[in-house]
Protein backbone atom coordinates (compact mmCIF):
# COMPACT_ATOMS: atom_id res chain seq x y z
CA UNK A 1 0.00 0.00 0.00
CA UNK A 2 2.46 2.28 1.03
CA UNK A 3 4.80 1.74 -2.43
CA UNK A 4 1.48 2.51 -4.46
CA UNK A 5 0.76 5.72 -2.55
CA UNK A 6 4.83 6.99 -3.09
CA UNK A 7 4.29 5.60 -6.84
CA UNK A 8 1.37 7.81 -7.21
CA UNK A 9 2.86 10.58 -5.44
CA UNK A 10 6.21 10.69 -8.01
CA UNK A 11 3.45 9.74 -10.58
CA UNK A 12 1.13 13.44 -10.02
CA UNK A 13 4.83 14.95 -8.96
CA UNK A 14 6.23 14.30 -12.83
CA UNK A 15 2.96 15.32 -14.23
CA UNK A 16 3.04 18.61 -12.56
CA UNK A 17 6.29 19.38 -13.46
CA UNK A 18 5.35 18.49 -17.37
CA UNK A 19 2.65 20.78 -17.18
CA UNK A 20 3.61 23.80 -15.20
CA UNK A 21 4.86 26.40 -17.84
CA UNK A 22 8.86 27.16 -17.44
CA UNK A 23 9.53 30.91 -16.74
CA UNK A 24 12.01 32.28 -19.09
CA UNK A 25 15.08 34.90 -16.64
CA UNK A 26 16.29 37.79 -17.70
CA UNK A 27 19.03 37.86 -19.87
CA UNK A 28 22.11 40.34 -19.15
CA UNK A 29 23.32 42.68 -21.76
CA UNK A 30 26.12 45.00 -21.81
CA UNK A 31 26.28 47.72 -24.29
CA UNK A 32 28.96 46.72 -27.14
CA UNK A 33 30.94 50.49 -26.46
CA UNK A 34 31.96 50.46 -30.37
CA UNK A 35 28.68 50.15 -31.35
CA UNK A 36 26.66 52.99 -29.85
CA UNK A 37 26.30 56.72 -30.88
CA UNK A 38 24.19 59.20 -28.68
CA UNK A 39 23.66 62.28 -30.63
CA UNK A 40 22.27 65.61 -28.91
CA UNK A 41 20.39 68.42 -30.40
CA UNK A 42 20.19 72.06 -29.30
CA UNK A 43 18.89 75.14 -31.34
CA UNK A 44 21.25 77.84 -31.71
CA UNK A 45 19.72 81.01 -31.53
CA UNK A 46 16.84 80.52 -33.94
CA UNK A 47 18.85 79.45 -37.11
CA UNK A 48 19.92 75.75 -37.00
CA UNK A 49 20.43 73.05 -34.59
CA UNK A 50 24.03 72.28 -33.20
CA UNK A 51 24.17 68.62 -32.91
CA UNK A 52 26.47 66.88 -30.69
CA UNK A 53 26.99 63.18 -29.01
CA UNK A 54 29.09 62.18 -25.98
CA UNK A 55 31.86 59.60 -26.62
CA UNK A 56 32.69 57.58 -23.91
CA UNK A 57 29.42 55.70 -22.03
CA UNK A 58 28.93 52.19 -20.63
CA UNK A 59 25.63 50.59 -20.24
CA UNK A 60 24.12 47.22 -18.99
CA UNK A 61 20.46 46.09 -18.75
CA UNK A 62 18.51 43.09 -17.63
CA UNK A 63 15.99 42.18 -20.77
CA UNK A 64 13.76 39.12 -21.01
CA UNK A 65 12.82 38.72 -24.69
CA UNK A 66 10.18 36.15 -24.50
CA UNK A 67 7.93 38.43 -21.93
CA UNK A 68 8.97 41.32 -23.61
CA UNK A 69 10.03 42.58 -20.35
CA UNK A 70 12.76 45.24 -19.01
CA UNK A 71 13.64 44.55 -15.46
CA UNK A 72 16.86 47.11 -14.83
CA UNK A 73 19.02 48.70 -16.58
CA UNK A 74 22.00 51.83 -16.18
CA UNK A 75 23.68 53.84 -18.80
CA UNK A 76 26.77 56.13 -17.93
CA UNK A 77 28.21 58.71 -20.11
CA UNK A 78 31.74 60.36 -19.51
CA UNK A 79 30.44 63.91 -19.41
CA UNK A 80 34.04 65.42 -20.40
CA UNK A 81 33.97 63.30 -23.73
CA UNK A 82 30.74 65.24 -25.39
CA UNK A 83 31.88 66.69 -28.54
CA UNK A 84 30.80 69.39 -31.27
CA UNK A 85 33.23 69.29 -34.11
CA UNK A 86 34.56 72.31 -32.55
CA UNK A 87 37.21 72.51 -29.50
CA UNK A 88 36.40 75.77 -28.04
CA UNK A 89 32.78 74.66 -28.03
CA UNK A 90 33.00 71.71 -26.70
CA UNK A 91 35.52 73.19 -23.87
CA UNK A 92 32.28 75.65 -22.55
CA UNK A 93 30.41 72.60 -22.48
CA UNK A 94 32.34 71.13 -20.14
CA UNK A 95 32.87 74.16 -17.85
CA UNK A 96 29.98 75.33 -15.19
CA UNK A 97 27.67 77.18 -18.00
CA UNK A 98 26.91 73.29 -18.78
CA UNK A 99 28.14 70.50 -17.94
CA UNK A 100 30.56 71.31 -15.21
CA UNK A 101 32.14 68.28 -16.01
CA UNK A 102 35.35 68.44 -13.03
CA UNK A 103 32.53 68.39 -10.35
CA UNK A 104 29.94 66.05 -11.75
CA UNK A 105 31.72 63.58 -14.50
CA UNK A 106 29.24 61.57 -15.10
CA UNK A 107 25.67 61.76 -16.61
CA UNK A 108 23.53 58.26 -15.72
CA UNK A 109 20.05 57.06 -16.52
CA UNK A 110 18.80 54.43 -14.23
CA UNK A 111 15.87 52.64 -15.26
CA UNK A 112 12.44 52.41 -13.11
CA UNK A 113 9.57 51.26 -15.13
CA UNK A 114 8.75 49.99 -18.63
CA UNK A 115 5.85 49.83 -20.75
CA UNK A 116 5.73 47.91 -23.91
CA UNK A 117 3.86 49.62 -26.40
CA UNK A 118 4.13 47.11 -29.85
CA UNK A 119 5.52 44.15 -30.77
CA UNK A 120 8.86 45.76 -30.83
CA UNK A 121 8.37 48.80 -29.24
CA UNK A 122 8.00 50.20 -25.55
CA UNK A 123 8.79 53.48 -23.15
CA UNK A 124 11.26 53.52 -20.64
CA UNK A 125 11.33 55.22 -18.06
CA UNK A 126 14.25 56.15 -15.73
CA UNK A 127 15.93 58.54 -13.83
CA UNK A 128 18.98 61.41 -15.21
CA UNK A 129 20.71 62.51 -13.02
CA UNK A 130 22.87 65.68 -14.31
CA UNK A 131 24.37 68.61 -12.19
CA UNK A 132 23.85 66.75 -9.71
CA UNK A 133 20.11 66.48 -10.09
CA UNK A 134 17.79 63.97 -10.77
CA UNK A 135 14.92 63.66 -12.86
CA UNK A 136 12.41 61.30 -14.42
CA UNK A 137 12.58 60.72 -18.37
CA UNK A 138 10.76 58.98 -20.92
CA UNK A 139 12.43 57.33 -23.65
CA UNK A 140 10.63 55.47 -26.72
CA UNK A 141 13.21 52.35 -27.55
CA UNK A 142 12.77 50.02 -30.55
CA UNK A 143 14.32 46.63 -30.94
CA UNK A 144 15.44 46.60 -34.26
CA UNK A 145 17.05 42.85 -34.35
CA UNK A 146 17.94 40.22 -31.99
CA UNK A 147 20.30 37.20 -33.22
CA UNK A 148 23.18 35.70 -33.05
CA UNK A 149 25.86 38.34 -34.21
CA UNK A 150 27.36 37.23 -37.93
CA UNK A 151 30.65 38.40 -37.29
CA UNK A 152 33.72 39.21 -34.55
CA UNK A 153 32.43 38.07 -31.17
CA UNK A 154 29.37 35.67 -32.69
CA UNK A 155 27.22 36.55 -29.35
CA UNK A 156 23.79 36.64 -29.02
CA UNK A 157 22.76 40.69 -29.32
CA UNK A 158 20.19 43.20 -29.47
CA UNK A 159 20.04 46.04 -32.12
CA UNK A 160 17.88 49.00 -29.97
CA UNK A 161 17.46 52.44 -30.96
CA UNK A 162 15.74 55.39 -28.90
CA UNK A 163 15.05 59.00 -28.77
CA UNK A 164 13.62 61.43 -25.96
CA UNK A 165 12.98 64.96 -25.68
CA UNK A 166 14.05 67.06 -22.55
CA UNK A 167 14.43 70.59 -21.01
CA UNK A 168 17.85 71.42 -19.55
CA UNK A 169 16.66 73.85 -17.14
CA UNK A 170 14.82 71.19 -15.55
CA UNK A 171 18.70 70.19 -14.30
CA UNK A 172 19.29 74.33 -13.52
CA UNK A 173 21.53 74.07 -16.74
CA UNK A 174 20.29 77.92 -17.67
CA UNK A 175 23.25 79.22 -20.07
CA UNK A 176 21.88 81.38 -22.58
CA UNK A 177 18.20 80.90 -21.86
CA UNK A 178 17.38 84.74 -21.41
CA UNK A 179 17.91 85.79 -24.26
CA UNK A 180 16.99 83.03 -26.51
CA UNK A 181 20.68 82.16 -27.66
CA UNK A 182 21.23 78.18 -26.82
CA UNK A 183 17.40 76.35 -26.56
CA UNK A 184 15.84 75.30 -23.46
CA UNK A 185 14.82 71.81 -25.32
CA UNK A 186 17.15 69.00 -26.39
CA UNK A 187 16.50 66.08 -28.56
CA UNK A 188 18.18 62.79 -28.01
CA UNK A 189 18.60 60.16 -30.11
CA UNK A 190 20.88 56.91 -29.47
CA UNK A 191 21.65 53.60 -31.27
CA UNK A 192 23.30 50.89 -29.99
CA UNK A 193 24.16 46.62 -30.14
CA UNK A 194 23.81 44.71 -26.68
CA UNK A 195 25.76 41.39 -26.18
CA UNK A 196 24.49 38.91 -24.00
CA UNK A 197 27.29 38.24 -21.72
CA UNK A 198 26.89 37.36 -18.05
CA UNK A 199 30.83 37.84 -17.10
CA UNK A 200 29.99 41.58 -17.19
CA UNK A 201 27.75 41.64 -14.35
Amino acid sequence: MKANLAHAALFSALLTAATTPVLAEPEKFVVDDEHFSMAFEVMHIGYAPVIGMFRDIEGRFEFDETANELSSGTLIFRSDSVFTNHDKRDEHLRKPDFLDSKKYPEVTFELTDFETTGENTGTVTGDLTMLGKTRPVDVNVTLNKSDKYPIGHKDYTLGISAEATIKRSDWGMTYGLDPDLVGDEVKLRFGFEAIKDSSFF
